[in-house]
């Protein structure tokens, strides 16, 4: 089955459906450096913004994906919805499917997109569902989503993402989520596997910590996180939070993840605030390599010379080519190719 792949990243999803078993025949972003790294690894990419992209620009393909950003609907943003102006961009894929009518699309996005309500109240998701099944008066889809965590799919990551998946109405075929992988071992989803046989790879550059960050790590041990540092260490802003934890929900900053867990998500900030960047036995950032390795990117994905902030940004906004594959291969046991 072949693909049109939009808001495509540095190639997750894409990569993960080609291993699958489909043609990725066109991809769009507008990120001058994911498109960057989808040419070095992937293949050709079309690089403008979306909006000024015509519905006709591309040729028919089987599935539309579309990634579409997340940070309108995200736990940690402002959580305006399709009222920000990057929450619309969902409408513009709409546009394409009208045109080319895909036999499947495949929306991707951020857990936060499951209980945020537009202003008349109504859930967000019910409304996009909805939208998918009565696009016209003869295209619709039967429309059907999950949430899935990445590490039930053979991912090294405790990261959930929320999946979309419409089936075009006159196919008459089923669509079921994938169930969740029985593992021979867990071994390959912990830490530790993915700071060992590192040595030779390419990409082992990482992202220095500011003074006050490495300053704090020192304190926290394998597994630990800011509440092993002593409260005379903290900034003022962390003792104000300790202070009150309760009120701040008890947050869990500079998680440090032992080489004995599995890791929880890699954000695209990279900031050891939001999220487990922290090498369990060295005080840094864990390497490019090793969070494409959460990521689940093969070693053979090469991420070209740029500023190391946006290999960061790329990766850790990118599906887990994994979990992307787990769902390509639910289509296609579907047989309407």
């Amino acid at each position: 089955m072949t693909v049109g792949s939009f808001f495509s990243g540095c190639g997750g999803l894409d990569l993960g459906l080609m291993n699958s078993g489909f043609n990725v025949k066109w991809a769009n972003d507008f990120n001058h450096y994911a498109c960057k790294v989808y040419e070095h690894n992937i293949g050709e990419i079309v690089c403008e913004d979306i909006t000024k992209i015509k519905s006709d620009y591309f040729p028919n393909v089987d599935v539309i994906t579309g990634g579409f950003p997340c940070q309108p609907f995200s736990n940690a943003g402002n959580r305006n919805g399709v009222h920000d102006e990057r929450g619309n961009l969902f409408f513009e894929t709409l546009r394409f499917i009208k045109k080319i009518k895909p036999k499947v699309v495949i929306f991707e996005n951020v857990r936060g997109l499951l209980s945020i309500k537009n202003k008349t109240g109504n859930l967000l998701i019910n409304d996009i569902s909805s939208i998918l099944s009565n696009l016209d008066k003869k295209l619709g889809y039967n429309v059907k989503y999950q949430l899935m965590l990445s590490s039930d799919y053979n991912v090294p990551q405790q990261r959930f993402r929320v999946f979309i998946i419409g089936i075009r109405k006159d196919i008459k075929k089923e669509f079921y989520f994938p169930q969740p992988s029985i593992f021979q071992s867990l071994e390959n989803l912990l830490v530790n596997s993915i700071i060992t046989n590192i040595a030779d790879l390419k990409n082992l550059e990482y992202w220095d910590l500011s003074p006050q960050q490495r300053k704090m790590i020192e304190y926290i041990p394998e597994g630990g996180s800011w509440k092993n540092v002593p409260y005379e260490i903290l900034p003022d802003r962390f003792k104000r939070i300790r202070d009150n934890i309760k009120l701040y929900h008890s947050p869990n900053f500079y998680r440090r993840f032992s080489r004995k867990e599995i890791n929880g998500t890699i954000t695209a900030s990279a900031q050891p605030e939001n999220c487990g960047i922290i090498h369990p036995i060295e005080n840094r950032r864990y390497n490019v390599r090793e969070i494409a390795r959460i990521q689940s990117f093969p070693d053979s994905f090469i991420f070209p010379e740029t500023t190391i902030t946006n290999k960061y940004k790329v990766i850790g906004n990118a599906v887990p080519p994994l979990l992307a594959e787990s769902i390509g291969n639910s289509i296609l046991s579907l047989n309407i190719s």
